[in-house]
Formats: C-alpha cells, structure tokens, sequence
C-alpha cells in the first residue's frame, strides 16, 4: 500500500498554511472549503501526524506542519520549475502568472501594460494582488511585484517602467486664501496637514528636496488618512495640505479644485518597477511580461 501523499494535497496544505484561511485557499483552488477541509483530514490521516491548528476563526501550522513546510515550499517550488521549461517548446508561453502590488501600480499596469499583453498571449492567465504593504513575495507564492524603484528590495532584480513619480503638496484655493502659503517646507509646521498612514501603521514623513538640500517633515495635522484619494478630497474640501503623488492630485489640479504649493521643493523620482527573485528559475510567461514592461518603457521615453 502506498500512503505517498498526492500532489494536489500537498499543494493545498502549502496554500491554507500560507493564507491562513481555508476559505481563501478554497476560493484559489476553485473547491468549497468543506472539500479542502476534508483533503486535508486525509493528508493528516495517511501521514499520521496532526499538520494544522483548526478554530473556527483561524488555522495555523503545528510544529509537524511548520518542518513539513520548510521541505516542501523549495520542493514544490523546484517542481513548478521543472514543469515550466515545457512552456519553451510551446509555440507561445502559457501558464499562470500571480503578481503583488500596490493599488496605483496595479492600476498603471492594467491601463499600459496588460490589455496588449492579454491579447498577444491569451494562453497566460494573471492573478493581480493589490497589497499596500511591501511583502516578501516569495513567501506570498508570487512569481513578481510591483512597488515604487526606490522600495524594491535590494536582492531583487528590478524592470523599471511608466514614468517618474512627483510627490506634490498640495491645497485648496480657499484653503491658501485663508492660511497663506507655505514657502518652505519648515513652514508647513504653522499650516493644517492632512498626514498619510502606512499599512504598516507608521505615519508617512513628507520628503522635500531642492538644489541639493533635503528635508523630511512630519507635519501636524487633526486629520490622518490611509488613501490617495480621500487625501486629495479633504484637500480640495479645504481641510489643510496634503502630499501625494502628483497623478493622484492631476484630477483636481485640472478642476481647479487643488493648487500645487513648495513647487520648487518638489523633483521627479524614480518610477515604478516590476521585481522578481534573481535566483530562481523565470518562466516562459514572466519572462514575456518581462519584455512587454521593457518594450512599453522604451516607448515611452522622450526622444532626446
């Protein structure tokens, strides 16, 4: 009798202990979490050995899981590996494709980059995860991410893309008609500022640069928010100064709603980047994403 566990169940088992969730990992595998529930009491069963701490609010791995899982990720890893050198003798690349990013990322890539990608290689499927916070996404199961070039981990090979960033500060026109208008940045510390909150719980400090000289600033303010678009929306309701990326604020800027302010203590900075792991294997189908991103940099360059 052969109690070798099947593939499918290790792959579930490697799933709901990295969510944490049956019912997301049951979603991801297209089963109903009563089924991948009772999978997985059978992997349980076959190897003799409890792998997973159940509640009725969350699942975690035992100390059996945790070991199991520090063999089998690089093992199923090294599987998907080998699997994906077949996609070279496939007249296009094909297979799965799941990348982590931010919200502003995810949305410049969807309207440069994936729909002519989508229609020249229909037989790769993209799992976009919008995440405000800088994963590991290795240890998320994703084959890249996109972030900011700056924020990109420095073990990661980076695919700069889209145009540099600006990072305005910016206010209502009633606002600067009341309060006046800063003109430095040390001036922001007598206005009403509208602060920005990390995921990570930490609130963001303003980064101002001009001819070589620097300031970060964490301003006061009564009102802290966590998304580019409500801060832009208290601004224009007059409820002090924000900064933001100047693409979040272009909108209202264009309606007159907002005016930029410290326009001289605001230079571009590097744009976005897709990143992936330099030490492992790269698949036909990132590798296509890969080029798609680099063509579509290329093109959008100013000509000198």
């Amino acid at each position: 009798m052969n109690n070798r566990p099947d593939f499918s169940a290790l792959n579930a088992f490697l799933l709901v202990a990295t969510r944490r969730s049956f019912r997301q990992a049951a979603d991801e595998l297209g089963v109903s979490p009563s089924t991948l529930s009772h999978m997985l009491r059978g992997l349980e069963d076959k190897l003799a050995v409890r792998l997973l701490n159940r509640t009725t609010r969350s699942v975690s791995p035992t100390e059996a899981g945790e070991r199991l899982i520090s063999q089998l990720a690089p093992a199923l890893q090294g599987l998907d590996a080998a699997l994906s050198v077949l996609d070279d003798f496939r007249q296009l690349p094909a297979g799965g494709l799941r990348i982590n990013a931010s919200e502003e990322a995810a949305r410049m890539l969807l309207q440069s980059i994936i729909p002519d990608f989508s229609a020249r290689f229909p037989q790769i499927t993209l799992d976009l995860v919008t995440d405000g916070r800088l994963v590991d996404i290795v240890k998320a199961r994703c084959d890249a991410g996109i972030r900011l070039l700056d924020d990109v981990p420095q073990d990661m090979i980076a695919v700069p893309f889209g145009p540099s960033v600006r990072f305005i500060a910016v206010a209502s026109p009633e606002y600067i008609i009341r309060h006046g208008e800063p003109q430095t940045p040390d001036d922001l510390q007598h206005h009403r500022c509208i602060r920005f909150r990390m995921p990570s719980g930490k609130r963001y400090r303003w980064e101002f640069s001009r001819h070589g000289q620097e300031r970060l600033v964490d301003p006061p303010g009564i009102l802290t928010l966590d998304h580019p678009g409500l801060m832009a929306e208290a601004a224009a309701a007059g409820m002090g100064i924000a900064w933001m990326a100047d693409r979040s604020a272009h909108p209202f800027i264009i309606a007159g709603r907002l005016r930029q302010v410290l326009v001289d203590w605001s230079p571009p900075w590097p744009g976005l980047a897709l990143y992936y792991p330099g030490h492992r294997y790269v698949p036909p189908a990132l590798r296509a994403l890969i080029e798609a991103i680099r063509r579509n940099h290329q093109q959008s360059q100013p000509e000198e």
